[in-house]
């Protein structure tokens, strides 16, 4: 049973607080609807990228767990994989690792698994690193540095330029890919709100589309009845020593700007809700909206067990924050437990085969629908921070980025500038990892020669 706060109209104030411990019954229930809610999004990362399926939901417990020691079990925080790393992963991938990625019925790919892990580990060194920065500078310097006009531009960049891919997987068959999408969507719109239904759209999008390509003849169980229930998930060492490591650490570590900005987002929510139920309560708030530094660092080390045993990146999730609030539960024994749960079903050997089988087509109706609001988080990270797009400074850094990532991406021989910089691009730079670059160089550019210092009057963030 829940802790009982204050009477209401309504009656009893029920919710549990970060340090609260629920009966053992209820933890193992909401334990699993968090990891229920995290597994379709952090399975259909791992089956994009063609990283373990096993390994992913091992991470994805164990990160989890060291991110809620570090932060001292202050901040609840579940971790599964992000999507904003999908399109750099693809690229590095289809460049170093062409045979096993590219081949259709390949769903696991090592050789490029263990260079993105050393990408992913340098991801995890610039979040610390930016937890660090931002605990002894403030959030307010750093954001002259990251705008939201260079965060949010390359959020639409990661999302927009995955549209080939998407629909690539789509063209697989159709008929299929628009059945998951449509019933998908419908999902989404009219199960919000509808308690745990409402926070797995996606899963119950990719269970119609699975069950619709089983009479078409689109699914092959002989690898579900051939596993065995318990196997030891294929866990992998980063290619530390392989030279190609240095241009994959570059290119993923760069998302982080993308990703940064969202941890903060869904640091800053999660206070609001916490500080709220304390309130009911009558108890003392948290307000963890100021651990923006630690929240980081968790966030890194959460990336740096990820990166040693090869599943995917990582990020805090929306989608079980907003399990949390609808439950009004944000109790980190319950996260401990869910993250347990996530570690063992890694060693299900039957349900990572059963993973595999979702035939190409649902993943294509799943991603056109995924991408796209990848691509529109970035549209509602400008729009939420209130950019001037009159301002001709934003317009040009916005414009910028957009035209070089998605123009890159879809326009240039294998998404690759040709300009080539010896160790770390020997082949060229990937065009989002151009874009972004473009993108900071030019606020960069602004911070150190203000129009101001022209006699150029600038306009200020919109009002409303």
């Amino acid at each position: 049973m829940a802790v009982k706060g204050a009477q209401t109209k309504a009656g009893p104030v029920l919710g549990y607080m970060p340090d609260d411990t629920p009966p053992i019954g209820a933890m193992l229930s909401l334990g699993f609807q968090q990891v229920l809610t995290m597994f379709p999004a952090t399975v259909l990362v791992a089956i994009l990228t063609k990283f373990d399926v096993g390994v992913t939901l091992l991470a994805s417990g164990l990160g989890t767990i060291i991110a809620l020691l570090v932060t001292k079990r202050r901040i609840p925080m579940y971790y599964g994989s992000s999507f904003s790393y999908i399109s750099v992963i693809i690229t590095v991938m289809s460049l170093y690792a062409p045979a096993c990625f590219g081949d259709p019925n390949t769903v696991y790919c090592p050789e490029g698994v263990r260079l993105a892990q050393v990408g992913i580990i340098g991801t995890a060194v610039i979040e610390i690193l930016f937890g660090l920065l931002i605990q002894r500078i403030g959030k307010a310097a750093l954001d002259r540095i990251l705008p939201p006009i260079v965060t949010g531009s390359v959020a639409i960049v990661i999302g927009i330029a995955l549209a080939g891919t998407a629909l690539s997987e789509a063209s697989a068959n159709w008929p299929v890919a628009f059945v998951t999408l449509i019933v998908t969507v419908i999902f989404s719109v009219y199960l919000q709100g509808k308690g745990l239904l409402g926070m797995i759209p996606i899963l119950l999008g990719a269970i119609v589309g699975y069950l619709v390509s089983i009479p078409l003849g689109l699914v092959q169980f002989g690898p579900v009845m051939e596993a065995s229930w318990l196997r030891v998930p294929n866990i992998t060492f980063p290619a530390f020593t392989d030279p190609r490591a240095w241009s994959v650490v570059v290119s993923v570590a760069l998302i982080a700007i993308a990703t940064i900005p969202e941890s903060t987002a869904h640091l800053y929510q999660m206070s609001l809700y916490i500080d709220q139920l304390a309130k009911d309560l009558g108890r003392k708030p948290t307000s963890i909206k100021n651990l923006i530094g630690l929240n980081l660092v968790a966030d890194g080390a959460d990336d740096i067990v990820v990166g040693l045993l090869g599943g995917c990146p990582g990020t805090n999730y929306g989608e079980n924050n907003s399990l949390m609030a609808i439950t009004r539960n944000y109790s980190v024994p319950v996260l401990f437990t869910a993250g347990a749960m996530a570690i063992l079903l890694g060693f299900v050997g039957k349900l990572a085969a059963l993973v595999n089988t979702i035939p190409l087509a649902v993943i294509g109706g799943l991603s056109i629908y995924l991408f796209g609001v990848i691509g529109k988080q970035g549209v509602a990270l400008i729009q939420s921070e209130r950019v001037n797009l009159f301002d001709p400074k934003n317009l040009a850094i916005g414009a910028t980025i957009l035209v070089l990532g998605i123009g890159g991406a879809m326009g240039l021989e294998n998404g690759l500038f040709p300009f080539k910089v010896p160790v770390l691009f020997p082949n060229g730079i990937p065009a989002i990892v151009f874009s972004a670059i473009v993108g900071i160089l030019m606020n960069l550019l602004f911070v150190l020669l203000p129009p101001s210092a022209f006699g150029v009057k600038e306009r200020s963030n919109l009002e409303f």
